[in-house]
């Protein structure tokens, strides 16, 4: 027994650290072999489309007349949307579902006085002419509409520090800005094999992304849309319970040894 001891203490040392987690598997941005290098300081430019309202999308909708603007200035929020925001800082939630106007399944808003607009695959700016022209009707004074997405409403599940459902109230987000607002991902995480569930006006697809290669800042996904839901799958070593770094393998083979050497001191009794 004591002849096996050595041998099997050996084992499990080569099998801990061979576990581990290694940088190259969680640094991200890096520039990967038979990938196009992209140079420190390169300038990356970008071919956006402007975002086009879908389904379950909530838009803010600011209507002044020239009355409104000399009264209270050109800022002035509707006591409605203050209150909503008001409740929506003290209790943490979402500041525009109160206020908002939500996209239904037929593509329609509902506003005061116009009714049903249809705004279903328009953007922002083809949104607010839309409305202008509505409200048109009605008033005969001058007329000022603004709007604005109601914040980017995104999901993260699975290898996430603090994963759950978040709403940034700002037009445009990286896909790291979204990462860092749920806690990073964990270093068990496959940032290698991301999945990014991207709801379309047809449909829902799924798309895989390497966070590791530096040529996600080229690519369409770089930047999230509202409603993206982010996943992220554990590593292999999760179900082999080995430890994330150096540090927490050496605990468990210090552990392992130790109930070796007690099953094996009980044996040989």
């Amino acid at each position: 027994m004591r002849k096996v001891f050595p041998f099997l203490a050996l084992a499990l040392f080569i099998f801990s650290f061979s576990s581990c987690v290694s940088n190259k598997r969680i640094i991200y941005l890096q520039n990967l072999e038979d990938n196009e290098v992209i140079e420190d300081g390169q300038m990356i430019t970008y071919d956006l489309p402007e975002y086009r309202l879908q389904y379950n999308d909530i838009i803010d909708v600011n209507v002044q007349t020239a009355e409104d603007m000399v009264k209270n200035g050109f800022n002035a929020p509707s006591g409605g949307a203050a209150g909503g925001m008001q409740m929506a800082a003290q209790g943490g939630g979402d500041v525009y579902y109160m206020t908002g106007y939500t996209v239904d399944k037929n593509g329609d808003i509902r506003l005061p006085i116009t009714g049903s607009v249809n705004v279903m695959n328009m953007t922002i700016d083809e949104t607010r002419i839309q409305i202008e022209e509505k409200l048109r009707v009605y008033v005969t004074s001058e007329l000022y509409v603004k709007v604005k997405l109601g914040g980017i409403r995104f999901s993260t599940l699975g290898e996430f520090r603090r994963p759950g459902k978040y709403v940034v109230l700002q037009d445009r987000m990286t896909i790291f800005e979204a990462i860092a607002q749920a806690g990073d991902l964990t270093n068990i995480a496959q940032r290698d094999k991301i999945l990014l569930i991207r709801q379309y006006p047809e449909g829902t697809k799924v798309h895989r992304l390497n966070l590791n290669d530096r040529t996600i800042i080229s690519s369409p996904f770089y930047f999230i849309q509202p409603n993206d839901q982010i996943y992220a799958e554990p590593m292999k070593v999760r179900e082999v319970g080995a430890g994330e770094n150096a540090a927490q393998s050496l605990t468990l083979i210090i552990s392992s040894i130790t109930a070796v050497a007690l099953v094996l001191n009980i044996i040989t009794r």
